[in-house]
């Protein structure tokens, strides 16, 4: 039996999700993703992680499916005030890479679960070091193809955590859900290993 559907197409967050024991269907849930003026990162990260959980909901009451929760989830990295989504091309990526490089940014992650008018959110915030990287570094890192699905332009799970020298928060996190708060989440709601 299913017990929510995930408002996201991420593999990353299909498996992370999965080590909380609920079981889950996917739902499409498009949602505009720009920031708004004066938007600060936390706000901008919670604001589409709710807008994602409600658009699934609405999205599932429109295909017909059971009225089960609908989790959403977004991430992004943020230099000061600074939010680095996912780059536009490989320049951007690059750009992005120069300007994470030998400092500490963080990565937010907002999670929410909707059921309804009902909305439910968290929000993971990690401290992330980058050492200095070369040129060379960051050029052939771009080439890979990594970087451009991935808010800040890095996935941590992948090449580039060879870049990170210091974490402090979760690293599920900065992967793209957090499975501890996700996990609390999902409890409050009777869901999950926690519950």
């Amino acid at each position: 039996m299913t017990d929510l559907y995930l408002a996201s197409a991420s593999p990353r967050r299909r498996e992370l999700l999965a080590q909380t024991g609920v079981t889950f269907e996917i739902v499409s849930a498009p949602v505009d993703e720009t920031v708004l003026q004066d938007e600060n990162p936390h706000d901008y990260v919670l604001r589409l992680a709710r807008a994602k959980a409600r658009s699934g909901w609405l999205a599932a009451q429109a295909q017909g499916k059971p009225a089960l929760p609908v989790l959403g989830s977004d991430t992004t990295v943020a230099l000061g005030a600074l939010i680095l989504g996912k780059p536009e091309d490989a320049a951007d990526a690059a750009a992005m890479l120069r300007q994470l490089s030998g400092s500490t940014h963080q990565v937010l992650t907002g999670v929410a679960l909707c059921r309804g008018d009902d909305i439910d959110a968290v929000l993971s915030v990690s401290d992330v070091t980058f050492a200095t990287l070369t040129e060379a570094q960051i050029a052939a890192y771009v080439a890979s193809g990594e970087p451009m699905d991935k808010a800040g332009s890095y996935g941590i799970q992948g090449w580039g955590g060879l870049f990170v020298s210091q974490l402090s928060g979760s690293f599920t996190g900065v992967m793209g859900l957090p499975v501890h708060e996700t996990a609390s989440l999902l409890a409050r709601a009777g869901l999950g290993h926690l519950a």
